[in-house]
């Protein structure tokens, strides 16, 4: 008897402990001094100062490079796939898609790397690219990327990063802006520069990627530009060999352009010390991240959030595997039916991701577990609800051998889809829901980081601590920020309010960019010095501060309207909340001054609104079809209220009326970034009519 009474007195005992231990739980950040507007500032707990560098002597990101190069020559650094066949499949709707065969990674050592960016830098010199000019890579990522962005550095080049899938409109307007004179990108993009050749008006030299120039590129003969191969450009470096000119740590490395989610890009001026404070700062949250992880490369390198990543994992001596958002898996667009995605071949240890990319995984999981129904789905659901409970702090959750046995009968094949191998990941670029991090957590079986910043802090201002199990929230200080909440009185929020101090959130370090490059009014707007020649950035995001010293976004203060009878909605907020629904892809939350309700334009998922019209017995055409009808818009909402419920939101700010939308909003149809982040005015403005319907009744 007593054995029993031990059973179930030992995990009560424990659950009160751990219950009892959250009171004095790890202080993950602490308040600190210091100048500028009052208000309430927050460090990491263990660097009482900001970290500039995580490497002796090591102050440039080309000094980063040399370093690890000369440290680690003989292993693998940069890898890509093989193409083995490109083939066109017709779908039955007579649609044609190009499917690749891709083959194993090919490797290229540090030793090899250094050997072709030493020659590039040199080549750059021979063709007349003179240390004053910019040069702007403008192209998808790729290992070419990064050698020509190391070789700008070892020539003190400011390199100007372009989204690959920008607009024409943006395109022009970063290219004049920055005055550039050398472009380095591949077959695509150089197609889209002699559409627009008229319209540039500095650009001497295009170099192009890949060794087959196309022959639409005629404008060479006018006399405009001259275009060259990269590898003809090492080449001539290898028999024209300069001596490097190396930056120093005040030197803009990169002038970053935004991905203009509000109007034309603004390009951010970052110094390498800037860049090298979020590196270094990286290096020491990511645990044991040294020379053995394999990292796999697919977001955009004209984001910072990548750039950022790669010159870690290089920094520590770790493999970069090359490969894309439309390659990643075995079930991928691109990828031929019957032959593996990039990361079933490299089997990567560590990932950056966005929460579009990870919402996507969850719901392809979610999809198949259902699909296949029976005994799996409720082995799965068991096995997902057990592992739940435990992260939820329950002692009677699945832990020990009972966590092993569902994660080889169950979660084993949920893991394979990323190579098996995922021991951590980061997520940034937009706020990461709950339910999908937990998702995560449990199939994956690996922590999250989730991180916040900007452009303008170089991507780092918080990042969530390895055992930090948290959900909603975006983790304490980087060791190289301290984070400031002041008053804003007009929305409502204030450091005094309790439970928690909430306010705009304010970033203060060496992580803080210069500025907005020819933009002087705007820089002065959200950049200010203090009195302690501390450089302060003004986020207009809202956020509060845990009791552990982490932060939680809350709000954004351009995303509040106010309706016509006085109510203040936040647009990001209801759309962070309602697009955890299974049936949304996207949507934009649409609020009017002359109304008192909301209305949404919502981007239909097909998979799952399909699966349930066919369990309905609902016929439908197609899916446009599908989208039009009544008993459709009727489930879509009642999961909306079903969010809404959960999320406790106020009955004005769910949406009255929706409008589904069949086609998904792509980078390249101007309706989101590169990153995936809605730009409100372009969808105001393609989809008026649509908005107009929704008020009119």
């Amino acid at each position: 008897m007593s054995a029993y009474l031990v059973g179930v007195l030992v995990p009560l005992a424990v659950t009160l402990f751990f219950r009892n231990s959250k009171k004095n739980e790890k202080k993950r950040g602490v308040p600190v001094d210091v100048g500028g507007e009052p208000g309430i500032a927050i460090r990491n707990a263990r660097f009482p100062t900001p970290l500039e560098t995580a490497w002796e002597g090591v102050f440039t990101l080309a000094e980063l490079f040399e370093y690890a190069c000369k440290r680690h020559g003989d292993k693998y650094l940069l890898g890509t796939r093989r193409l083995i066949a490109r083939e066109n499949e017709v779908a039955p709707d007579g649609r044609t898609f190009e499917k690749l065969h891709l083959g194993e990674y090919e490797w290229l050592t540090y030793a090899k790397v250094f050997e072709k960016v030493c020659n590039f830098a040199s080549g750059l010199a021979h063709i007349g690219h003179r240390r004053e000019e910019r040069v702007a890579i403008f192209a998808d990522t790729r290992a070419e990327w990064f050698i020509a962005l190391q070789g700008c550095f070892r020539r003190n080049v400011t390199v100007v990063t372009i989204y690959a899938s920008l607009g024409e409109d943006a395109l022009c307007h970063s290219l004049n802006e920055t005055e550039v004179t050398t472009v380095i990108c591949g077959n695509k993009e150089l197609k889209k520069l002699v559409d627009i050749s008229g319209q540039l008006d500095t650009v001497k030299r295009l170099i192009c990627m890949d060794d087959e120039i196309p022959s639409s590129a005629s404008v060479e003969q006018s006399g405009q530009w001259t275009i060259t191969s990269l590898s003809n450009v090492e080449k001539l470096g290898q028999e024209n060999p300069a001596k490097a000119d190396l930056p120093q740590s005040a030197d803009i490395a990169v002038i970053m352009y935004t991905s203009g989610s509000t109007g034309l890009p603004k390009g951010v001026m970052m110094t390498h010390a800037n860049v090298l404070a979020v590196v270094s700062s990286v290096r020491t949250i990511v645990p044991g991240l040294e020379s053995n992880d394999v990292y796999l490369a697919y977001l955009p390198l004209a984001h910072i959030l990548e750039l950022a990543a790669e010159n870690i994992v290089a920094g520590v001596g770790s493999a970069i595997g090359y490969g894309s958002p439309l390659t990643l898996t075995d079930t991928s667009n691109k990828i031929k039916r019957g032959t593996k995605g990039d990361a079933s071949v490299l089997r990567p240890t560590v990932m950056a991701a966005v929460p579009a990319i990870l919402d996507r995984v969850r719901d392809g999981v979610r999809k198949k577990v259902d699909a296949t129904g029976g005994l799996s789905k409720k082995l799965f659901d068991l096995a997902y609800a057990r592992r739940l409970s435990a992260l939820n702090g329950s002692w009677f959750g699945a832990w020990g051998l009972e966590m092993l046995l569902w994660n080889f009968l169950v979660f084993r094949k949920v893991r394979a889809v990323l190579g098996g191998r995922i021991r951590f990941l980061l997520s940034g670029g937009a706020p990461l829901s709950g339910d999908t991090q937990r998702f995560i957590n449990i199939c994956l079986g690996a922590p999250i980081g989730q991180g916040y910043g900007l452009t303008e802090t170089c991507a780092g201002a918080t990042f969530s601590e390895f055992d930090d199990t948290s959900v909603g929230r975006v983790g304490n200080p980087v060791p190289s920020s301290f984070i400031k909440l002041i008053d804003w009185p007009e929305g409502g929020y204030l450091t005094s309010d309790s439970p928690m101090p909430r306010g705009e959130i304010v970033i203060g370090g060496p992580n803080v960019t210069v500025g907005y490059f020819k933009n002087e009014e705007k820089t002065k707007e959200v950049y200010k010095v203090d009195e302690r020649g501390m450089r302060w950035f003004y986020t207009g995001d809202i956020g509060q501060f845990h009791a552990d010293g982490c932060l939680e976004i809350v709000d954004r203060k351009k995303d509040i309207v106010k309706l016509q009878h006085g109510e203040y909605v936040s647009l990001g907020k209801v759309e962070a909340v309602l697009t955890v629904s299974p049936y949304v892809e996207n949507m934009m939350l649409h609020a009017d001054p002359f109304h008192s309700y909301c209305v949404a334009l919502v981007v239909a998922s097909q998979p799952a609104l399909e699966e349930w019209a066919s369990k309905q017995g609902i016929a439908f055409s197609d899916f446009a079809d599908l989208c039009e009808k009544k008993e459709t818009m009727k489930e879509v909402q009642a999961s909306f209220l079903k969010e809404a419920k959960k999320s406790r939101l106020e009955k004005f700010e769910i949406p009255a009326k929706i409008k589904l939308l069949s086609n998904p909003w792509t980078p390249e149809s101007g309706l989101v970034t590169a990153a995936l982040k809605i730009k409100r005015e372009a969808i105001r403005k393609a989809f008026s009519e649509e908005l107009s319907k929704l008020y009119e009744s």
